[in-house]
């Protein structure tokens, strides 16, 4: 089964998804004017609330039923539809209906295609394939944000969302011609077994703690972080692109190397290591300079990837056979509900330090960085008995 499709597909997914952050403020006030700090978060919460809802039901559905593909071709061709109906005017309320329906596609899409590398990891290598696996999403990621701030920049925000459908279009096409899958076993799984096994294989809740903090900060990030770099440093979407960038590109070609270095090293200490650090940089920007936060940036991206990837890999090893798209679905429900509360968490940061005598942006960095952090070290004593074991 080639690996080359999945990691392909993968990288495109990312790129309608991760496009929209440098113009967030473009898709929600500059739409509909009169909306809140809190009410433009809800843009980015929309589509991870979908996925958080969806990220379990798309991992039980392809390990009952014992397929992959036909899930993703059918998910990606909703997920086009639904960047189509954002293109065109509705109330606000229904405009985050779409969202969220956009969102529970793409989760969709992004958890098996997870699962099917996931399926190649136990000959291919753990550290290889989920190495790739994260470099493809880091790399989708880091293409998204300056390419939806040069298009939004030259052509305007609604041209991000148009793009982004005509690209998900041929990817269902790409999809369905070239995705591969082993041949599926006669009869489907028991229902009632698949429910009992995620929760009995406890030692994958570490990971998920990770991610869940880690995409907290990232739904930050893309929300609050892009806020502040517009509204208070008054950078422009193309420049903000870019910036996103710097933190991006290091993070999604340290992924693969990363994985490798975790067949050989702790993955858990990496892991540890890595969130602590990351949280250190990330409140370090809420108090620097503007000359400083590209610098500040790229190191973040460095110490991301020696988290992500080493919890992509726990979650490969740690999943057994038989619920494989249900571990990595729950991986993605745990990313989703951290990004979900990301944006949320930060809007009501903001809104809570505004009321009071502190400078609000500096202190909402200083909160989800010390997130990062505080993590770090509770689990700690647990990495550590683990290394001696």
């Amino acid at each position: 089964m080639p690996l080359l499709p999945i990691v392909l597909t993968l990288y495109l997914l990312m790129l309608p998804v991760t496009a929209m952050v440098p113009v967030l403020r473009e898709l929600t006030l500059g739409r509909y004017s009169g909306l809140g700090e809190f009410e433009q978060h809800l843009f980015m919460s929309a589509n991870m609330l979908g996925a958080l809802v969806f990220a379990p039901i798309a991992g039980l559905l392809s390990d009952w039923w014992r397929r992959r593909k036909p899930i993703i071709v059918m998910a990606l061709a909703l997920n086009a539809l639904s960047l189509f109906m954002l293109t065109l005017s509705w109330d606000y309320s229904v405009y985050l209906l779409w969202r969220f329906f956009e969102g529970c596609m793409h989760i969709t899409s992004l958890s098996l295609l997870m699962a099917l590398a996931v399926d190649q990891a136990r000959q291919r290598g753990t550290g290889t394939v989920m190495g790739l696996v994260g470099a493809s999403l880091g790399l989708g990621v880091a293409s998204g944000a300056p390419l939806g701030g040069l298009i939004g920049e030259q052509w305007g925000a609604e041209r991000v969302l148009q793009s982004g459908f005509l690209l998900l279009v041929g990817l269902t096409l790409f999809a369905l011609l070239l995705l591969q899958e082993k041949p599926p076993q006669h009869g489907h799984s028991r229902l009632g077994k698949l429910l009992r096994a995620l929760p009995q294989n406890r030692r994958l809740f570490l990971p998920y703690v990770f991610t869940f903090v880690d995409r907290l900060t990232v739904g930050f990030i893309v929300s609050t972080l892009s806020l502040y770099l517009s509204s208070v440093i008054g950078l422009g979407a193309a420049v903000i692109g870019l910036i996103m960038a710097l933190f991006l590109i290091p993070f999604s070609l340290l992924t693969y190397p990363a994985g490798l270095l975790s067949q050989r090293w702790n993955p858990f200490l990496m892991m540890l290591g890595g969130s602590a650090a990351y949280g250190i940089m990330l409140t370090a920007i809420g108090f620097a300079s503007a000359n400083a936060i590209p610098w500040l940036m790229f190191a973040g991206g460095v110490t991301a990837s020696l988290m992500y990837a080493p919890s992509l890999v726990l979650v490969a090893e740690l999943a057994r056979p038989q619920h494989r798209a249900l571990a990595m679905s729950g991986f993605n429900f745990a990313g989703s509900l951290g990004f979900v509360l990301g944006p949320l968490a930060g809007g009501a940061l903001l809104a809570w330090f505004s009321q009071t005598s502190l400078p609000a942006y500096p202190m909402a960095f200083l909160v989800i960085g010390g997130l990062e952090v505080l993590c770090a070290l509770l689990f700690l004593p647990l990495a550590l008995r683990w290394s001696r074991a």
